[in-house]
């Protein structure tokens, strides 16, 4: 009999009464229970937390940072309650403390009094970080407290972007602020620049005020040594001339009897002496006139140039808003110029003026010079007229006192003017000096003006001007600058979805392994029959293999309409599926086969081996090495790695090794399966009398 038809004789027995066919029923359903039921039962557990009852604790006392009140405790208790992430019960810290410890609530986040007022601190002197307190038991839930770990990083890092927005919104206004200044200090560094420009023209029109009125003040200088010189020379022939009109006198009135003859012998003597006094008097009216027209010229030019050192000490030491660094030497300028100006006017009043002197002596030396004239004109008729000479002579003499009197006024007036001419000579020189000191300086000033102010504008070009959009932009991406850019090439929906590849084999192999419990593994008609051994392990491994794929079918078919699993390649999935159910039928039939009663206790312990060497919940490399060792050997290994990629997606290439494995395992497992049937054909004691039979 061939072994198809004996695995449908297998397959039929258990048609026959109502516990067989039960026993068939709750066999093919028996893989639903470690499939589908484990998978339910946490299918999508991060979609429920909102159920996880949760304590929090506010105990933020708030802040005032910037003039503004900031209550972060409150903004983060606010978000919390509107969001799905725990079930939220807003409590004291002792009541989060007796919670936590009787198992009330999993896990407590706690906002400290102080919490505000240290992020608030950023902005002082002394910043300092806050904490989120977050208070887990583990002997309540472990995997809640590292799901804790992972939601309230997200908050922290949410509520310390939000306090670095809050800062770095602070320094941004702060650029505006510095901008706008620098902007402002550009504008008045143009004004300034401006003020030098004009400045600097004004000193060199000074300067050339100055140069003119110094060869003004010289020329009155070298006057005035002429001046003095001739009014020396005057002193003392006036003073000769009034000894000698007085020698005359006395001797004309003391000898007004014997005079006539005198007269007749000196009338040359006195002619050429009255002539000398005339020509005398007219050289020193022209002097006179010389030093009247120079003195007020020079006296104007004095002051006006005063006036421009006290012009430009006023515009450039007490108007601007910033000294002009040249202020010492101006100020020194503009005294000397006063000065100059103090003494060009005495210059000018001794000469406009003198208490009528100068205008005294002026008529004295006409009406001298008159008298000289018409004595020298009389001179040779003097003998004739004796009475007219004497009256005449005693005139002269009188004028004569008059004119040297004058002439000694008019000497010492004209040394004093000399003087101060000199002062004015030298101290238009120093301000000929200082005042192209300062229009060179004003030259470097106007220079480093247009340097600061092109500085001032070109700092301000680089000092950022942030309006309230660009800011709120900028913070937003300096407050949290690295943002995760996950992308799942291949995402599971959910937990169970992933978890799927780990539990679907698992129950597969269940299923095989309780199959072997109701059917035998060697088809005991085809050893009776002396069959061969090929066709003793077929006819055993294919009732279990019809089985499998029932099971497999009736899982899947639960899993996708039933539980909501979505297969990337559903086709596929259940094919391999089929592939994976026959392995493991062939695999669990070699041990039953070889070992009898102690092969179901291999079968167990070879299933523990893989599930935890096949990498379902945590990746292998996270294992002790014992289980890394192992896992390239065993079947499920490759199943688990192929059924992710059949489920969510990703390359075949997984999937092909693992048929290929399992195709080998298969084919290795029914030849070990035929061997040990070749065995159980031939009778030995341990046969007969087993040491142990379940």
């Amino acid at each position: 009999m061939r072994s198809p038809k004996l695995a449908a004789l297998e397959l039929r027995r258990f048609g026959r009464g109502r516990l067989p066919r039960a026993a068939m029923a709750a066999l093919l359903l028996l893989p639903l229970l470690y499939g589908a039921l484990y998978l339910w039962s946490f299918w999508d557990p991060y979609g429920r937390l909102d159920r996880i009852p949760v304590a929090l604790v506010n105990d933020d006392r708030g802040a005032t940072a910037g003039g503004r009140r900031i209550d972060v405790g409150d903004d983060i208790t606010e978000g919390l309650r509107d969001s799905d992430t725990f079930e939220w019960h807003q409590v004291s810290d002792a009541e989060a403390r007796r919670g936590i410890e009787d198992g009330t609530y999993y896990l407590s986040l706690t906002m400290p009094g102080d919490f505000s007022e240290r992020i608030a601190s950023s902005s002082g002197a002394s910043p300092e970080t806050s904490a989120l307190q977050v208070r887990t038991n583990d002997a309540n839930n472990y995997i809640v407290g590292q799901i804790s770990r992972s939601v309230f990083g997200e908050v922290r890092t949410a509520a310390s972007t939000k306090a670095s927005r809050s800062f770095l919104d602070r320094i941004f206004i702060s650029f505006s602020d510095i901008h706008g200044k620098t902007v402002e200090a550009a504008e008045g560094a143009d004004r300034l620049n401006g003020g030098l420009g004009k400045a600097k023209k004004g000193s060199k029109t000074l300067a050339d005020g100055l140069k003119e009125a110094r060869k003004g003040s010289g020329k009155l200088s070298g006057g005035l040594r002429k001046l003095t010189k001739g009014a020396s020379d005057l002193e003392d022939g006036s003073r000769r001339v009034a000894d000698g009109t007085r020698q005359l006198a006395d001797k004309v009135n003391g000898v007004s009897d014997s005079v006539g003859p005198f007269l007749k012998d000196n009338e040359k003597t006195i002619g050429d002496t009255a002539q000398l006094v005339a020509d005398s008097t007219s050289a020193i009216r022209r002097n006179l006139d010389t030093l009247v027209e120079a003195a007020p010229i020079a006296a104007k030019g004095a002051h006006l140039a005063s006036e421009r050192m006290d012009d430009i000490h006023h515009r450039r030491c007490e108007v601007l808003p910033i000294p002009d660094p040249a202020c010492p030497d101006l100020k020194k300028a503009k005294e000397t110029a006063e000065d100059v100006a103090k003494v060009a006017d005495d210059v000018d009043t001794l000469v406009d003026d003198q208490d009528g002197d100068l205008v005294a002596m002026d008529k004295n030396l006409k009406a001298l010079g008159k008298q000289a004239q018409a004595l020298a004109d009389r001179s040779p008729h003097l003998s004739e007229d004796l009475t007219d000479a004497v009256s005449r002579i005693n005139k002269l003499n009188d004028g004569a006192a008059d004119v040297a009197k004058g002439a000694k006024k008019l000497h010492a007036g004209l040394g004093t003017a000399k003087s101060g001419a000199a002062d004015l000579d030298d101290g238009l020189g120093r301000l000929t000096s200082g005042a192209n000191t300062l229009d060179g300086g004003l030259y470097k000033l106007v220079g480093g003006s247009d340097k600061l102010a092109g500085g001032l504008h070109d700092g301000a070009g680089k000092i950022p001007d942030y309006d309230e959009q660009d800011r709120d932009r900028r913070t937003q991406v300096m407050a949290d600058p690295v943002q995760l850019a996950s992308r799942d090439l291949h995402k599971a929906p959910n937990y169970g979805t992933g978890f799927a590849p780990y539990f679907i084999p698992l129950s597969l192999w269940v299923g095989a392994m309780v199959a072997y419990m109701l059917i035998q593994p060697l088809n005991r008609r085809a050893l009776a029959a002396g069959a061969s051994a090929w066709r003793v392990a077929l006819a055993g491994w294919l009732p279990v293999a019809v089985v499998g794929v029932l099971q497999t079918a009736a899982l899947m078919a639960v899993l996708h309409w039933a539980i909501g699993l979505r297969m990337a390649h559903p086709t596929g999935t259940v094919g391999f599926l089929f592939l994976v159910t026959l392995c493991f039928a062939a695999i669990v039939q070699w041990l039953n086969a070889r070992f009898g009663a102690a092969g179901r206790i291999l079968v167990l312990a070879l299933l523990m081996l893989q599930l935890t060497s096949a990498g379902g919940t945590y990746p292998v490399q996270t294992s002790p090495g014992f289980f890394n060792a192992i896992h390239p050997y065993l079947p499920m290994s490759y199943v688990v790695q192929a059924l992710r990629r059949l489920i969510t997606g990703g390359g075949p290439g997984p999937v092909w090794t693992a048929c290929a494995v399992l195709a080998a395992f298969t084919v290795g497992a029914l030849a070990l399966t035929a061997l040990a049937a070749r065995r159980r054909q031939v009778w030995t004691l341990d046969r007969l009398h087993p040491e142990l039979s379940l």
